[in-house]
């Protein structure tokens, strides 16, 4: 596979190429018919969709397929998480919040039911990011 294959794609991925790529990140390599019965938001959707969908992602370089089971490809994702969703948080962050990761923050907590376990995973993340800021300053 060339290496402009493998690079980020040039434009960001739709809702649904979203989806799909968050079904095969947690679940790992899959069919279509295994990506179709996993997508989060419940709606109910062709098998023939699901599969032309991800047929135009590897197109575009999102999606390639790793093996066979029977008949049916298995497709993995091209791109980790982080290569694939940083570009899209960026343009999210900048589009809807000015910028501002904080006010990104303060509308998530305020819109989404958020555990005790899930704002103590929070507060450990902001920590870890303000140690790694601080060592790079103290390194310059």
């Amino acid at each position: 596979m060339s290496a402009a294959r493998r690079s980020s794609p040039q434009t960001s991925p739709s809702d649904l190429e979203l989806q799909i790529l968050s079904v095969l990140w947690r679940s790992g390599p899959s069919t279509a018919r295994e990506v179709l019965e996993a997508l989060p938001d419940g709606k109910s959707r062709a098998y023939t969709t699901v599969l032309s969908i991800m047929q135009v992602m590897q197109k575009k370089g999102l999606l390639d397929v790793s093996d066979h089971r029977g008949l049916a490809h298995v497709y993995r994702p091209l791109g980790s998480r982080r290569q694939v969703l940083g570009p899209v948080m960026r343009g999210m962050l900048k589009k809807l919040f000015g910028g501002s990761p904080s006010a990104a923050v303060e509308h998530l907590l305020d819109v989404a039911a958020v555990s005790q376990e899930e704002l103590d995973a929070i507060v450990r993340l902001v920590n870890q990011a303000a140690a790694q800021r601080k060592g790079k300053r103290g390194q310059q």
